[in-house]
């Protein structure tokens, strides 16, 4: 134990020797960590179906009769098989769209299919569209006024414009920014009234590799001071990374006994909508190497996995009892894995965090506050200041 002792004395003062030598600010992400990301992203696509060959398809789901489900962006790719499959396990199924008539008719082409085969599919429609922050507000305040539990929330919706310029939301925030990161986080928030009457329950964020590739500067989220030339993956890798960055807070700030897991995971590469966004030619090659790249089917299965299986609550336990920097992340083949290393920078964790809730117009105290059953007000909807 003295030995024990003399080592963690050691290291601190090492540690704090250190301190003083910190240079300026990191401006972006280093070489080899651009590099090291590049090769994981190619690593993933060549050997994610070799990696996850273990994996049935469909994913079995445990019983989750009891579990009402918020998924967002469930309309296409893996988000609509994320609803589907989950509704046919016996979930109560929210889709939670910005294309209302589209999601109606899927539901009546789901129910259709499933009929013989059981009670009918629990699915309900509710608007969201994550380009507006007072549309995620109303979101919010529309389902708390249930008085509703919410088991698990799958943040899934999001936006990928490859080659596209730098585009703006209504609210005045890199699109890429506010569809991936802000509103998701701001909606998360907004509903822990929710997932506390749902406990235990779940905070599930679909991420992306390509967050390797990305950095974030808590002082130019919108990617606009000219520091650094704006891409659509510099917009795309920068918004997941701040996902993880935000959910790494949100899990060590929502104490033990709130009962709320917070996730994030990887697909891995899909063939979804994004193709849409492609140049011709690229969408032609995109088609041609599915041997390499999952169909929605395959690419829904981690999500399902982090939101159904039971280890997961401990797993996430585990972490916030030996205070790992980044909450859980679970990879495309189901097993958990780690984030990025600028993922685990909790200097900039913490800016990403407080920079968010300003950002969505909310406390900086919101969690604890809702945690402990006070209202909040917020910015955007309807109670507004």
């Amino acid at each position: 134990m003295a030995n024990e002792e003399a080592e963690k004395k050691k290291n601190t003062t090492s540690s704090e020797a250190k301190q003083p030598l910190k240079t300026a600010k990191k401006k972006a992400l280093g070489w080899m960590e651009w590099l090291r990301g590049w090769f994981y992203l190619v690593y993933e696509m060549l050997f994610q179906r070799i990696l996850a060959s273990h994996l049935q398809n469909p994913m079995p789901l445990p019983p989750i009769n009891d579990l009402t489900c918020i998924v967002t962006g469930s309309t296409s790719g893996i988000g609509r098989e994320i609803a589907r499959q989950l509704a046919e396990a016996g979930a109560h199924v929210v889709m939670a769209v910005r294309s209302t008539n589209r999601a109606q008719e899927l539901i009546r082409k789901w129910q259709g299919e499933w009929s013989g085969k059981g009670l009918p599919l629990n699915i309900e429609v509710m608007e969201l569209d994550l380009l507006s922050l007072d549309s995620v507000a109303r979101f919010a305040e529309a389902w708390n006024a249930r008085m509703a539990p919410v088991h698990v929330l799958i943040n899934n919706a999001g936006i990928f414009s490859i080659g596209e310029p730098q585009k703006f939301s209504k609210d005045g925030y890199e699109e890429h920014m506010q569809v991936n990161h802000l509103a998701p986080a701001m909606l998360s928030i907004l509903l822990l009234p929710s997932l506390i009457r749902g406990s235990p329950s779940r905070i599930i964020n679909v991420n992306s590799t390509m967050h390797y590739v990305g950095f974030v500067d808590p002082e130019d989220m919108n990617v606009v001071s000219g520091k650094r030339k704006y891409t659509s993956v510099v917009g795309y890798g920068g918004s997941k990374l701040a996902q993880i960055m935000f959910s790494s807070i949100l899990h060590k700030r929502l104490p033990a006994e709130s009962g709320i897991s917070v996730v994030c995971n990887t697909p891995g590469i899909v063939l979804t909508n994004v193709a849409r966004d492609l140049p011709k030619f690229l969408q032609v090659g995109y088609r041609l190497i599915p041997y390499f790249i999952f169909n929605a089917e395959e690419g829904s299965r981690s999500t399902l996995f982090a939101a159904t299986d039971p280890q997961i609550s401990e797993y996430c336990e585990m972490l916030k009892a030996d205070d790992w920097p980044v909450c859980a992340y679970i990879s495309h083949d189901c097993r958990p894995t780690n984030a990025s290393e600028e993922a685990h920078n909790i200097e900039t964790s913490y800016k990403v965090w407080e920079k968010t809730l300003e950002l969505v117009g909310l406390p900086s105290d919101a969690v604890e506050r809702l945690i402990e059953g006070e209202e909040i007000k917020c910015r955007y909807g309807n109670s507004q200041e």
